[in-house]
């Protein structure tokens, strides 16, 4: 896969973490003039930090920062950014589309599965981390119909295998994934390009979250341990090897692909 094109390129959970990672490592493989990138995430400050990290690597990119809500999003809000980040000439003048959904929370890792009876705070973890991307998805690839384009998924283990004191990730995940699958079957793969991504356990906030507030002290263990012993891996690493299964492209079209493969 060539990455050095005109790009519109769009990521979410940019403002800190893999999401900051991705930005600016994939900022960094575009054609600098005519590519436009933009950063969505909750922390408009820390969007502005992404922003001026790609800026002084790439000065001649175009890089917006959209600060929103996921938790309330909807396709209208997804819309309207699109419209405020495209150039006057619309979305023919790029060779290539990229989106990738990385945005999500953990959820309340301290609560058991038979716990989860407030369908309230369901309907806010499952607005946040599945209806978002998917009203994020739809908006472009209608905007982008007609134009090359990758859809990545940060997917994860745990979309795959399930774990204790994480029913909220697990089944969101589950699900997310699923609903790429789906949609590499439907579309064109020479069109649309789907990767559902698992970046390994990374030093993160989330990570850090499981150790200090998982139910399942064999799980908050097993994360302590792998921190002290500096085995898990840095955004750095995990978004290297993400490039490097892009530029090979051996993944068929809605594969999930994990960093240990």
């Amino acid at each position: 896969m060539n990455l050095e094109q005109r790009t519109y390129l769009l990521v979410t959970g940019a403002s800190r973490g893999i999401g900051r990672e991705l930005a600016e490592q994939l900022a960094r493989q575009l054609l600098p003039t005519g590519s436009v990138v933009v950063l969505l995430g909750r922390s408009e400050p820390l969007l502005q930090e992404t922003k001026a990290s790609i800026l002084a690597d790439r000065p001649k990119l175009d890089v917006h920062s959209c600060s929103l809500e996921l938790a309330t999003a909807s396709a209208k809000d997804f819309g309207r950014i699109f419209d405020k980040t495209l150039p006057v000439n619309g979305c023919n003048e790029f060779e290539r589309a990229i989106v990738v959904h990385n945005a999500g929370t953990l959820g309340d890792t301290s609560q058991h599965a038979r716990e989860l009876a407030d369908t309230k705070i369901l309907e806010q973890y499952y607005h946040i981390n599945l209806f978002s991307a998917l009203a994020l998805n739809s908006e472009f690839m209608r905007v982008f119909a007609g134009i090359p384009k990758l859809v990545v998924n940060l997917s994860t283990l745990a979309a795959l295998e399930p774990f204790s004191s994480m029913a909220y990730y697990c089944t969101v995940k589950a699900a997310r994934e699923m609903y790429f699958r789906v949609l590499a079957l439907e579309e064109p793969s020479t069109e649309t390009l789907v990767l559902n991504y698992a970046p390994g356990v990374i030093d993160t906030q989330m990570t850090l979250q499981v150790q200090r507030e998982s139910h399942d002290p064999a799980l908050a263990a097993a994360f302590k341990e792998q921190r002290e012993s500096k085995t898990m891996l840095t955004p750095q690493q995990t978004v290297s090897k993400f490039l490097q299964v892009l530029r090979a492209q051996k993944f068929k079209s809605g594969d999930h692909v994990d960093y240990r493969d």
